[in-house]
This record gives C-alpha cells, structure tokens and sequence, in this order.
C-alpha cells in the first residue's frame, strides 16, 4: 500500500540502465559485484542499527501510554476507595462525596485528551513539520488524511475539555503553554483541599499524590520522545547511503547477469534490480516512520484509542451513563 510509488520507480530506473547496457553496449561502466556487495552490506548495517534505534523510540512510547492506562485505573479505583468520610466528624451527603470523586476522575480524562493534543503538534524534524519543503510537507499531510488521524474528526480534546473541566477551570487552563502539567497541578491542589476538609487522612493524602507524580513522570517521558529526535547524522546518512547504492546497484547486477546470457542478461537484471533495490528503500522508510511515534501517521501510537479505552473504564467505575464506544480502526488504521 505504501511501496508502490517506489516500486515504479525502481522499475524505471532497471529499465533505462538495462536499455542503456543493451544499446550503447555500457561495459565502461561495469562495478565488480564484490565491493558492491561489501557497500550493500555495510548499508545493511547501518540501516539496521537506525531501525533497532527507531523501534526503541516506539516501543518505549507504547510501554509509556500501557503504563498511563494502568495509572489511570489506579487513580480511578483509589480515588473512589480513599475519599469519603471516615476521618470526619460530620458526614458529607453521598451525592457530594460522588461529585467529588466524578471532578477528579472527569479532570484526568480531560488531562488524557490534552497530552494526546500536545503530542500531536508537530516538530520541525517531523514529516508534518518540514515546512522548509512544501512538497514533503503537503504528501505527507495526505498521508495523515488518509492514513491517520485525519480519518477521525479531530475535535476529541476540544469537546472532552468542555465536558469534563469545570468552564471556570478550562479558561485557565487553556492559556497555558502546557495545559496538561498544570491540570495534574489542579488536582494536586484539589487533593489538599480535601485533607483540610478530612476527607482524606495524610496517607491516604500520600497515596494519591504519588499516582499524580506518576502522571508527570509518564508526560515527561512522552515528551522526552517528543521533542528529542533521533539524532539527524543517523536519520540523514542512512538516506544518502541507501541513495548511492541503489545508483550503484544496476551497474553490478547487469554484468553479473550478462556473465549468464550475454544477449538477455541486461534484461533478466531486472526484476532483480527492481527488488534488492525496494528491499533497501522499505527498510529505510520502516525505520523513519518508526523514529517519530507522536506524528498521528498510521503506524503511530494509537493514543485515541487509549484515551478512550481509559475513559470508558473511569466512566464505568463512577456508574455513568452513556459511555461512549470504544474506538473502532478506520481502513485497517486504529488511532
């Protein structure tokens, strides 16, 4: 699905030098295939050392958001179990006990849609980001439009935030640089208004706020990802090497093929030129849509997903009423 642009070039670019070999009679032009194979197997190297790189990046951003939903859950279960009126002279109403516990659950979940937000801004190293090339940048846009979150009406942050922040709380926060540190901050504050209120005793105080730090070391692991590339001499070279050798590639093949049949062997190479080289170019691209796993692409974290798989959990715990479903994949793609 993502390869067959370059499939066709490849395919081009074996025909013109089979042609050229045919007509003009190339053998000038002949590489032995022993350095050649020595160059493709240093590149082999270099593209697999970028890719182990790139698949940490992503692997680790997964294991990040598995820990948020499991933090989420402990957050909702604990809030529900610590808060209440045991260490109090006079009971609060049950109904004002429950709107406590649904303000603290509802403002995470407005927390989980902001860092999903913030996360998708692209950087300049991104393919969304690199404006300084308008061609790149706007394929690449078509990209999220057809296989990303552009297959879902992007307006997740903006109506969860609404319905689940108090208006006079969402004023604020919407006018920070990062929204989604201070509504941890709002919750930490909320959590000791309710130890002076004795809702809650100074363990249980403890408890809680160390699943708060939890949240911000979850975030700053996110955005650690987020705003340090992997380093450009890994993702830059690995190109221009993968360039040179597929340019190379045809001038040792075709010889080595001629050796077989003088008269076809230019085009018998091929198809074979055509593939070595889309195995080279596939390997190069896995590993540069891999390195960035906040992009919105389809290979990307499924961080809506996520958000509303915890949502739903949260919502459950408080007994609401119409929850929503969880996210279905959309052209095979789950964001």
């Amino acid at each position: 699905m993502f390869s067959w642009f370059h499939i066709i070039w490849l395919s081009v670019l074996a025909f013109v030098t089979a042609w050229f070999y045919g007509t003009y009679n190339f053998e000038w032009m002949k590489i032995p295939w022993l350095p050649l194979s020595v160059l493709g197997t240093a590149v082999a190297f270099y593209i697999g050392f970028k890719n182990n790189s790139a698949y940490d990046r992503l692997w680790e951003a997964r294991k990040i958001w598995g820990a948020i939903v499991n933090s989420s859950r402990m957050l909702g279960a604990t809030t529900r179990g610590f808060v209440g009126n045991q260490f109090r002279d006079k009971d609060l109403p049950e109904a004002e006990i429950k709107a406590i516990h649904q303000r603290i659950i509802y403002r995470h979940i407005g927390w989980l849609y902001t860092l999903r937000s913030q996360l998708l801004i692209p950087e300049r190293w991104e393919h969304l980001g690199k404006r300084d090339n308008r061609r790149v940048e706007k394929y690449h846009k078509s990209r999220v439009n057809r296989f990303g979150k552009g297959l879902f009406a992007d307006q997740e942050t903006r109506v969860e935030l609404k319905h689940y922040l108090p208006q006079n709380e969402l004023d604020e926060l919407i006018n920070y640089k990062n929204t989604a540190t201070q509504i941890i901050d709002y919750q930490s504050q909320d959590l000791k208004q309710l130890r002076e209120l004795k809702l809650i005793d100074d363990f249980r105080h403890m408890e809680l706020q160390n699943i708060l730090n939890d949240f911000y070391t979850h975030q700053g692991k996110c955005e650690r990802i987020k705003k340090f590339p992997l380093p450009r001499q890994y993702d830059s070279m690995s190109f221009v090497f993968v360039s040179i050798f597929i340019i190379l590639l045809p001038f040792g093949l075709i010889p080595a093929f001629q050796e077989l049949s003088p008269q076809w062997g230019h085009w018998i190479s091929m198809p074979f030129v055509a593939l070595v080289g889309w195995v080279f170019v596939m390997m190069e691209l896995i590993g540069d849509y891999s390195e960035n796993p906040f992009e919105g692409l389809g290979n990307d974290i499924p961080m809506l997903a996520l958000c509303r798989t915890i949502e739903i959990d949260l919502r459950e715990m408080l007994g609401d009423h119409n929850i929503p479903e969880p996210i279905q994949p959309v052209n095979n793609t789950l964001m």
